[in-house]
């Protein structure tokens, strides 16, 4: 591929047959994740960093490695695809530099993943088995590399698992990464306490992309219960004067709040300025 480096081979491998180890070294829960950042930095000072390319210039970690929160209805649309697509995005929908195009070979391949991130704590959240791999040749290649963390499902039982997890209040990320091909890859189904990119979102480092809507709040229907505020991940619902009030830049529009809300009082609204949706075309869903 033009432009896939030496490295991006070598970092796709080892993130590709070596999830847990990355991830939990990534959000420093494992001992080696204090080695390793001293081993980078003695890199990077005997072997200093080359000028990057112009398609390079100003990308930071955030922009190789990221996912975009997208509603229920979104996760499903990806795992029910019945063809092979290529979707070129504007960078208004995925507005990072090194992700422009959804790409699927063989769609209706999908593994269901113990989730690393979950899978690098104590005591996780349960189930595990809740990461989504979509599409060749990452479905074959992480379930070849790890048979007994992952099973073969089909895409009916794909969106069951995105409507339970949605139940439980966890929330859904379309991920993308530059060692994997630079391409839409999976869907994490995730919550605040063990995801390492939302935890990462929190310190300030911008991993997540908002899905293009925020939730607004009917005050008629609001009864002030804080039901939709218990269930954000991201911490963006509070109740003020009796009403739920939404933190419009802490919001990712992930509807959560939308469907656990007992009183209907949530909706998701288009917000241009936080981004825009990911769409597929009907005639290439399965459903």
């Amino acid at each position: 591929m033009p432009g896939y480096s030496f490295f991006d081979l070598v970092h796709g491998l080892v993130y590709g047959y070596f999830p847990y180890l990355y991830i939990a070294i990534g959000k420093g829960e494992h001992p080696l994740g204090r080695a390793a950042g001293r081993v980078w930095g003695t890199w990077r000072r005997v072997f200093p960093a080359r000028p990057k390319s112009e398609e390079k210039k100003g990308v930071g970690f955030a922009d190789t490695y990221h996912g975009k929160a997208i509603p229920l209805e979104t996760a499903k649309q990806l795992v029910s695809v019945k063809q092979d697509l290529t979707i070129s995005y504007p960078e208004q929908v995925i507005p990072y530099p090194l992700a422009r195009e959804l790409i699927l070979h063989d769609p209706n391949h999908i593994i269901a993943l113990d989730c690393p991130c979950r899978a690098s704590k104590e005591n996780p959240c349960q189930p595990v088995d809740v990461c989504l791999i979509v599409g060749e040749p990452f479905a074959s290649m992480v379930a070849e590399s790890h048979p007994s963390r992952t099973k073969w499902i089909t895409p009916e039982r794909a969106r069951e698992i995105l409507e339970e997890e949605e139940q439980r209040g966890h929330v859904h990320h379309a991920f993308f990464k530059d060692a994997m091909l630079g391409r839409f890859y999976a869907i994490c189904n995730c919550c605040a306490c063990c995801c390492g990119a939302m935890q990462a979102q929190r310190n300030g480092t911008p991993m997540l992309a908002s899905s293009g809507y925020l939730s607004r709040v009917d005050e008629a229907a609001c009864q002030g219960c804080g039901t939709c505020g218990d269930y954000c991940q991201f911490s963006a619902i509070s109740v003020q004067d009796g009403y739920s009030v939404v933190d419009d830049v802490k919001c990712m529009g992930c509807g959560v709040c939308v469907s656990h809300c007992p009183n209907d009082a949530m909706r998701l609204e288009l917000a241009p300025w936080k981004g825009q949706p990911m769409t597929l075309p009907a005639e290439m869903l399965a459903i």
